[in-house]
């Protein structure tokens, strides 16, 4: 039985190689001058510390940017809410969604079931894998739901017919 599955992945070394560039480039710059703007690479989440919200905004720019570079989709970023910290800085984390809530994932199902098409959803933990009998039908369905913004970055894997 022809079946793919849906998942919400991010790859880790390409988060490590954006973040590297923005620090480098943070360093370079010459409005960043004397300033103690960090950006950290936690498990799953993003630490940027900087001087005030307008060096925050500017370093979050310059990540996205790095991002969007090394086609990390900006879907795949959580952002925090700002936060002051220790000596005046100002704190943000922003999480990496890796994986599919169980929300997500019932909603991303009735977008499957409103197509009407002979195809079967599954959560499946952090994905969802979707079976019929017609590969045109499985086709239809990644079409329809590349269409629809669902404020995810999903991935299309393990097609089989």
């Amino acid at each position: 039985m022809p079946s793919f599955d849906i998942v919400s992945k991010v790859d880790m070394q390409e988060v490590d190689n954006a973040i590297n560039q923005t620090v480098k480039e943070i360093s370079q710059r010459y409005d960043f001058k004397g300033s103690k703007c960090e950006v950290t690479l936690e498990k799953e989440s993003i630490k940027v510390l900087a001087d005030d919200d307008f060096k925050l905004k500017a370093v979050i720019d310059i990540l996205q940017s790095k991002f969007i570079k090394r086609n990390i989709s900006p879907k795949s970023l959580q952002y925090g809410k700002a936060e002051q910290a220790s000596g005046s800085m100002v704190r943000q984390i922003i999480t990496l969604q890796v994986g599919i809530s169980k929300e997500k994932a019932k909603e991303i199902g009735q977008v499957i079931k409103e197509t009407k098409l002979k195809v079967q959803s599954q959560i499946q933990d952090d994905q969802l894998r979707v079976t019929g009998k017609n590969i045109d039908d499985l086709q239809e369905v990644i079409r329809v739901l590349k269409g629809k913004d669902l404020d995810i970055d999903m991935q299309f894997v393990n097609f089989r017919s």
